[in-house]
């Protein structure tokens, strides 16, 4: 077992304005966030594990990437199968973070972009596998946009888990909702039943006061361990670096046949 190096970038771009534009219903809505200072904001924490097999050319590839543009924070985490590498950071970099758009796209646009990101990195795998099936491609993504949004992606058996109060939430299809109930959660579902799910999914929420960590995760984490499992498993370790070695060990220690790769985010 060891560590994977993975990719840490730093940059610099022009001020975006804070303006998040939603959905609701038909009808789009803008909702103003005023400007937090920066001790009201949560502090975001990372650590990453993968577990490498014979091939080193078979290994997952792991991102944490920060974007600073003036007084806006971005953070792009993921891990992907090898097939798919890098594809989905080269994608956000070119027509996202490159293009030095303005706060309302990040905030409009950030899950449109992701989305955009999978189906070319997908597409891309298509072609050098030349075959229309991309059966057992997998990857996963989330995006902390200044410590207030949290957009996740993922597609095959590499999936998000969001841990909330100590219940773990899946990325859900959205679905009919009492029309009081919060924008934010209509994305995330209780995981009451593991997802077998291989489409891409897409889903973006509001970081609150009970958003505690998240896991991203391979298939050979998931096919050994419940989401709920792998939630109570890490709760109480602190150190996110500890906590996906923890997860990591333990999927091996199950014997997991899969790429063991995760990557825990921690709000503080």
């Amino acid at each position: 077992m060891g560590l994977k190096d993975f990719h840490l970038k730093f940059k610099q771009g022009f001020q975006l304005r804070r303006i998040l534009k939603i959905k609701t219903g038909v009808k789009k809505k803008e909702a103003n966030f005023t400007t937090k200072p920066s001790w009201m904001m949560p502090a975001v924490s990372h650590g990453h594990h993968v577990v490498e097999g014979y091939d080193e050319f078979d290994c997952d590839y792991v991102v944490a990437q920060r974007e600073q543009i003036e007084e806006l924070e971005v953070w792009l985490f993921g891990v992907s199968d090898p097939r798919i590498g890098d594809g989905i950071t080269k994608y956000m970099q070119a027509y996202l973070f490159d293009k030095k758009p303005k706060e309302s796209y990040i905030k409009g646009k950030s899950n449109e972009t992701m989305r955009k990101a999978y189906l070319d990195a997908k597409a891309k795998v298509r072609d050098a596998q030349r075959t229309e099936e991309t059966n057992g491609v997998g990857s996963v993504s989330a995006m902390v946009i200044n410590g207030e949004k949290l957009v996740l992606a993922n597609m095959g058996d590499y999936k998000a888990i969001v841990c909330r109060e100590g219940l773990a939430h899946e990325i859900g299809i959205r679905h009919k909702q009492s029309p009081k109930m919060s924008w934010t959660h209509r994305l995330f579902k209780a995981n009451n039943k593991q997802s077998k799910s291989s489409d891409l999914v897409v889903g973006a929420e509001k970081i609150e006061n009970d958003s505690e960590f998240v896991i991203l995760a391979s298939s050979g984490i998931w096919e050994v361990m419940k989401y709920q499992e792998a939630v109570n498993l890490i709760r109480r370790i602190e150190n996110p670096e500890i906590a996906a070695e923890c997860l990591a060990s333990e999927a091996s220690n199950r014997m997991s046949r899969s790429n063991i790769s995760c990557l825990v985010i921690r709000f503080d």
